[in-house]
């Protein structure tokens, strides 16, 4: 049962930066990555860093694989049972990007010493065992480490069928592109920590980041998904980015105000920026043909998603029952592109009509 702390302590504002906005820049994390010396794959391995997939996969019996991911961050919100569960569903989506059923977890917690109540603790944590135990994953130990700021979030493990894998280099020419949830977390929770957003807009951006991707995976691997990748950090243009480059395709999206959560483009307009959002454009703009599209909206293509939806590709013939299942289960969904045969940027962008 939830139960408020006591003390009400605006967790946004204890931090520099909240959420996925606070992951190291694509830019600079590449070059570290190129520096390292890798030793020789272990043959179980079957996906590791080197295609910039959700989680790493590893055989481990008969047409079956482990799906091993890890995943923390700063507050997103204020409320800390709310902040839990958010952070409990955006480690899980990495297992349900590759088509996996997350099993196990391992709680990491970062926290300053002596200035949070236990109650605001122990109010993240039980947010965090709520949702694992809605994904049906068991939270079997964890670590803490005191720091100066507040991070919280999961390693989690689950287990895949090796047929039925969620992988970001399978997608295919005429692959119809799908995403499961709007954009704009970014700059909404950006609103959040300068005390300028609306409570009906909370509800609704707290509620979606809380909501896990597991309906929309489930349905994914069931009609035979292409390839998928869930869209955080690195903004729906980034992760869209790394999952053309894996595919050896290029992704033609035609981008709607549809896309976006109420109030986005409106607050991206008043120059209501997350700082991920100009190292994401720095970085992946390059690979994206942009393609005149208007200011506001391509803005919120870049945006750092926390806990964001999956975009998945489907062959052509299976799209319409895709589609069918998501309307049926009740997952909200766009039809935001297809896939082409490479050209010279990763993402097109042609406007919506």
């Amino acid at each position: 049962m939830r139960r408020a702390p006591a003390t009400e302590i605006r967790l946004t504002a204890q931090v520099a930066a909240a959420g996925c906005a606070a992951k190291l820049g694509p830019g600079d994390l590449r070059l570290a990555l190129a520096q390292v010396r890798m030793p020789p794959r272990d043959r179980r391995v079957l996906v590791d860093a080197s295609t910039l997939d959700d989680a790493g996969l590893f055989a481990h019996g008969p047409g079956e694989v482990w799906v091993q991911t890890v995943d923390f961050f700063t507050p997103i919100v204020d409320d800390p049972y709310d902040y839990g569960q958010i952070a409990a569903a955006n480690a899980l989506s990495d297992v349900f990007a590759m088509g996996g059923r997350p099993l196990t977890a391992l709680a990491m917690l970062c926290s300053p010493e002596g200035t949070l109540p236990t109650d605001v603790i122990a109010a993240i944590l039980q947010g965090g065992l709520d949702k694992m135990r809605e994904a049906g994953a068991s939270v079997v130990g964890g670590h803490s480490i005191r720091d100066p700021e507040l991070k919280f979030g999961y390693a989690v493990t689950g287990v895949a069928k090796r047929r039925r894998l969620l992988l970001n280099s399978g997608a295919r020419p005429t692959d119809r592109v799908f995403l499961t949830k709007p954009l704009g977390t970014g700059v909404l929770t950006t609103a959040l920590k300068q005390g300028n957003l609306a409570a009906a807009l909370l509800r609704r951006v707290t509620r979606q980041m809380a909501t896990l991707n597991r309906v929309a995976s489930e349905i994914a691997v069931a009609h035979g998904a292409t390839a998928a990748t869930d869209v955080t950090g690195f903004s729906l243009l980034g992760h869209a980015s790394q999952l053309a480059d894996a595919s050896q395709v290029t992704l033609t999206l035609s981008p709607r105000e549809n896309w976006l959560i109420p109030g986005v483009r409106e607050l991206i307009l008043a120059e209501v920026f997350p700082g991920g959002l100009a190292r994401n454009r720095k970085f992946f703009s390059k690979m994206v043909d942009e393609g005149g599209i208007e200011p506001g909206l391509l803005q919120a293509l870049y945006d750092p998603q926390t806990s964001g939806g999956l975009l998945v590709t489907v062959p052509a013939r299976r799209a319409d029952a895709f589609e069918r299942s998501l309307r049926r289960r009740r997952v909200w969904h766009v039809p935001v592109g297809v896939v082409a045969r490479r050209e010279v940027h990763s993402v097109r962008l042609v406007a919506g009509r």
